[in-house]
This record gives C-alpha cells, structure tokens and sequence, in this order.
C-alpha cells in the first residue's frame, strides 16, 4: 500500500492570517471572501458528471493498458485508495493508480532520513519508493485519472484545493475550515503553479486563493491550462 503516514502540524504561527501568496502579494483572508451563486454550483456540477462521464467512456482502452502494465511490473495491487478529507470534513477514499512499491509505509518507516525529508513538503524529490511504471504515470499524471469516479459521484470536483489526507488539515492552520467549504479537485491552481517546485505554504495558499476568487471562467481556465500540459507530457 502506498504512503498514508500521518503528518504532524506545523506551528500556528507558520500561518499568520497576514501571511501573502508570492505569486500574487495578496492577503489571504480566513473567512470566506464571496460565496459562488446557485447557478455556479450547478454548471460545475454539470460539468464535472459530464466531462467525467466522457473521460470514462474514452479512456477506458487507457485505464487497461495502464492495469496491464503495472501488474507486469511487479504483480502488485492496480489501485490504491487514498484516505482523503472532503467537503464539511466528510472522508472518502480517492482513487489512483499505483505508483508506488507494496512496501511503501514500512520502507519509509525504516528510513529516517527519508522521513525527515517528506514530512517537510510531504513530498521528495527522487523518492525510491516509486516503480518504473510509476514515475512515468506521475510525471503524466495518469496516476490521477480513476479519480473521474470520485468525480461522477460527487467526492470530488474536476477543479478544486488539492486533496489532502485528514491528517494534513492541521497544516492549514487558520485555513482549515475553510478548506473544507469546497470539494477537492483532480487539478487546481497548485498543479499549474509548479507542483513540487513550491513549498507547502505556498500550496496551502493557492488553495485559500482558489476558494476566494473560484468561478466557472477560473475552473474553464485551470482545465484549459491542465489539458494542455497533460498533452505536452504525454506527447498525445
């Protein structure tokens, strides 16, 4: 199973209700800036069951090749189920395609070092845990793609905060209950803001700047932008 190790908050005062987005210079606040029409939750909703639905649909063919591949890699699970916490704190299990050995907690556990490294971006930059078939997957994000089925029932939105497993919400400080007023997306600003290259601040913010400024033109814009570095990277 891959990496689920909890994660302990960072102290309080990492995240001053001051604190800026570099990209932007502009003050995140803590409460919700403006709160999206009715008509706005609709045509996302809209949008998600149908973009979702065709995604399936086409990529079907992809989603076996995928399967094939990674069970020929090293005989491990396809799927792993990500404990993720959703909207009004609500928990699910996202969906994604294994990219990672069967080890992957113990392997940590027995590498301080290692662990020491993620836990302060939880992220690393050349993680040894992460198989052949896997570093390609992530470096195209195909490792994403059985999260349209969280999407199509309602877990999770097509554009959105990254989501997070619920022992990451301390992290968000001040922030964290405004993380939980909007689903998580399968792509968001963080993912077209440089991903690994920026620290975890700065994702958290990207997330409070998505919920403060969200509208169908920014998630048509975020999809746009997604697209078009996924065929860049995958070379379609």
């Amino acid at each position: 199973m891959e990496q689920t190790t909890l994660v302990p908050a960072l102290p309080e005062e990492s995240f001053s209700s001051k604190a800026r987005l570099d990209l932007t210079s502009e003050v995140i606040s803590t409460e919700l800036v403006h709160a999206p029409s009715l008509l706005y939750h609709a045509m996302k909703r809209l949008l998600d069951i149908t973009l979702s639905a065709i995604g399936i649909l086409v990529l079907m063919p992809v989603f076996l090749a995928i399967a094939i591949c990674i069970k020929l890699d090293d005989g491990g699970k396809v799927l792993h189920f990500r404990e993720i916490i959703g909207y009004q704190g609500r928990r699910f299990y996202a969906l994604k395609f294994r990219t990672m050995i069967p080890n992957a907690d113990e392997y940590l556990a027995r590498h301080p070092e290692l662990m020491k490294r993620y836990l302060k971006n939880m992220k690393l930059e050349r993680d040894p845990r992460i198989t052949r078939v896997g570093r390609f997957l992530r470096k195209t994000s195909l490792d994403e793609l059985p999260q349209l089925f969280n999407v199509l029932i309602g877990q999770m939105s097509l554009v959105g905060p990254r989501m997070i497993h619920p022992s990451e919400l301390p992290r968000y400080g001040q922030w964290a209950q405004k993380r939980l007023t909007v689903k998580p997306g399968i792509t968001g600003l963080w993912q077209i803001s440089g991903r690994q290259h920026i620290s975890y601040t700065e994702r958290v913010l990207l997330d409070m700047r998505y919920i403060d400024h969200r509208s169908l033109w920014l998630d048509l814009a975020i999809l746009f932008k997604t697209f078009k570095v996924f065929v860049i990277h995958t070379g379609a």
